[in-house]
């Protein structure tokens, strides 16, 4: 009598469990999956919770002679919520030296100069604007003349429907780069060190199906990420009281999505590398230019322009612009056709590449 198989799916199923208990008893990987993008979202978030525009301030070094303008001046741009500074020349250049100063004042002739600090070039950028405008309104109140209209300022999400919130912007951010993480070191580092040290090819001698070895390390991964990802939602919820302005549907799929694209990289990566070491740095290469450079922690508005749209190559990117307009604008995925495109040719070519040049030993 030939002895009857055991249920192929019975066996994923222990096999899923015996992956979970081997995933608990790491206590490193436990924290940097799950408490570390918490401490992440907690920490930039009591820092940046202000919703606000940021605070601007203007260095204004004291003229000899404070004129009726120039208290004209002041006013409007305080009007402006500028926070205006006034200094003797000598304090003035100290602050400018250390480099705390974002834009300064000073009296000309019968005229003013602005100096912007290049390095907080976008705030003194915003500090300059609000100035013009405000010295136009103290030229006509001067003169007696009408004063010109300010043009209103809102802020407000691209989508209209969240305040801007950092903790809001970052919960997406944290998310991509946990499908990343999870997808380049909890599967591809792991399969470079089974394959390192014997385990697939101890594995080639028994009666275990491959595919169920696999398919339970696989299980895991996306469990585990289905985990992180809710409770991140349920922290920024109860901390900052944010939540999903879209579809769950379909911000699950492109969890999933994501989550797929980014296990197929960490197998695919994998194959170039036998040992673990050689791994970590082919590894790196190809997960901090992404974390970097893909808007995880803020976006790159002041790069240059050619670099805003070659990042548009990497899957990350279009990924988080896609999670970003759902979780935080309740959009659709309409506009977001060439960045799905995108991640989907990243998705199928490394698992065409890993299923090519994947090895057991």
């Amino acid at each position: 009598m030939e002895p009857t198989m055991p249920n192929p799916f019975a066996l994923l199923w222990r096999q899923f469990k015996i992956e979970w208990r081997l995933y608990l008893r790491d206590r490193a990987a436990m924290f940097w999956t799950f408490a570390f993008p918490l401490l992440m979202l907690f920490g930039f978030g009591v820092i940046f919770r202000s919703g606000g525009p940021p605070a601007l301030t203007l260095v204004r070094i004291a003229p000899a002679h404070e004129t009726a303008r120039d208290q004209a001046f002041v006013k409007a741009l305080r009007e402006g919520r500028i926070n205006v500074v006034t200094l003797d020349a000598k304090h003035a250049e100290e602050r400018w030296k250390k480099g705390d100063t974002i834009a300064q004042l000073e009296s000309v002739g019968a005229g003013y100069r602005l100096h912007l600090n290049s390095y907080l070039l976008a705030q003194g950028q915003v500090v300059a604007l609000a100035a013009s405008q405000a010295f136009l309104v103290a030229q006509a109140r001067v003169n007696g003349a009408p004063e010109p209209e300010r043009i209103p300022m809102m802020i407000e999400s691209t989508g209209h429907a969240h305040s801007t919130n950092y903790a809001a912007f970052l919960v997406p951010g944290l998310v991509g780069l946990n499908l990343l993480s999870t997808g380049l070191f909890a599967v591809g580092m792991v399969t470079v060190a089974y394959r390192e040290k014997g385990k697939y090819r101890r594995l080639a001698v028994t009666p275990l199906p491959k595919w169920v070895f696999l398919g339970g390390q696989i299980l895991q991964r996306v469990t585990s990420v289905l985990l992180q990802t809710v409770l991140l939602l349920v922290a920024a919820w109860l901390a900052f009281d944010i939540t999903n302005q879209g579809s769950y549907l379909v911000f699950t799929a492109l969890v999933v999505f994501g989550t797929a694209t980014f296990i197929a990289m960490g197998f695919a990566l994998s194959s170039f590398a036998s040992t673990v070491e050689t791994y970590g740095a082919v590894s790196n290469l190809a997960f901090f230019p992404m974390m970097l450079l893909s808007g995880v922690y803020f976006r790159l508005d002041g790069a240059p322009q050619w670099l805003q749209k070659a990042v548009l190559i990497l899957p990350l990117s279009p990924f988080l612009r896609a999670l970003r307009a759902v979780y935080n604008d309740g959009a659709t995925l309409q506009g977001h056709a060439f960045g799905l495109i995108v991640l989907a040719a990243w998705a199928a070519l490394s698992f065409v590449f890993a299923v090519k040049r994947f090895r057991w030993v």
